[in-house]
């Protein structure tokens, strides 16, 4: 097995972890504080530079537990990898 293929074997245990951990009944109503914690449907601009940063950090989160749950395995391994899908397609 090579470097590669234990880097994508070890993401996608992760995208499953992801999966158990925030599919479900009680998973919606964390996801739905998250969404607002997270600023996911809205702009992280802040006149105060350190607010704005934090409040990046924050949609970064939810931006990376949405990719290991929405994301195909494929798709998923091309963001983190930079390598295209197997159809040669970097965004799936």
């Amino acid at each position: 097995m090579t470097f590669l293929d234990r880097l994508r074997d070890a993401l996608m245990s992760r995208r499953t972890q992801y999966i158990t951990t925030f599919r479900g009944p009680v998973a919606e109503h964390v996801l739905k504080d998250l969404a607002r914690f997270c600023r996911a449907h809205e702009s992280t601009a802040h006149i105060d530079t350190h607010a704005a940063a934090r409040l990046d950090g924050r949609r970064e989160v939810w931006l990376r537990i949405q990719n290991h749950l929405n994301l195909s395995p494929d798709q998923l391994w091309a963001l983190y990898s930079g390598r295209p899908t197997q159809n040669g397609d970097m965004n799936g």
